[in-house]
């Protein structure tokens, strides 16, 4: 695995190492050693997939709370993603900030997002599935989210909005979001 630093601190887009033949090839998703080599998480407690049939849903920017706060492992199995992470972590010199990348089921890349961060995607193709490892199980409780579409994000989403919960279009704004 290549573990690339991501502009906001503590996050990585993690590419896969492709070993091929004429079967086809294999790729390790995830080891414990070089994920401690990184200084990364090593625990993770639940695992989650998500489909979208459309191309251009949306969804997120969700986070955890408190206790309940996550370290996430997303990878693209089928499809194509625009990812995003917002970095919401209390004293953060990029508070406020997002960075987005593609995770494609051909590129076998994956990011990796710390505690503090909301996460959401938009699919760039019909039928995306993502599958998550969470650090910490979901606890409704302590979830929570801010609008993707805030105009103060600036994030440019590439594809006009196809299919969009009513919960994530009613989630508050940034600067009504208190820091994680």
């Amino acid at each position: 695995m290549i573990f690339d630093p991501l502009p906001l601190q503590g996050a990585y887009e993690i590419r896969l190492e492709r070993r091929e033949d004429d079967r086809g090839f294999f790729a390790r998703t995830y080891c414990d050693a070089e994920f401690a080599g990184h200084g990364l998480n090593t625990t993770w407690v639940q695992m989650n997939v998500s489909m979208s049939r459309d191309a251009g849903t949306l969804r997120g920017l969700h986070f955890q709370r408190g206790p309940a706060a996550e370290v996430k492992l997303i990878r693209c199995l089928r499809g194509r993603a625009f990812d995003v992470i917002v970095d919401l972590r209390d004293g953060s010199e990029s508070y406020g900030a997002f960075f987005s990348l593609v995770l494609d089921q051909d590129a076998l890349n994956a990011i990796y997002v710390p505690k503090g961060f909301a996460h959401g995607f938009q699919t760039l193709t019909a039928d995306t599935e993502l599958q998550y490892l969470h650090s910490t199980a979901y606890a409704p409780g302590h979830e929570g989210g801010i609008n993707p579409l805030d105009p103060d994000l600036t994030i440019d989403w590439p594809l006009p909005v196809a299919v969009m919960s009513d919960r994530d279009r009613n989630l508050p704004a940034l600067r009504e979001c208190a820091p994680l």
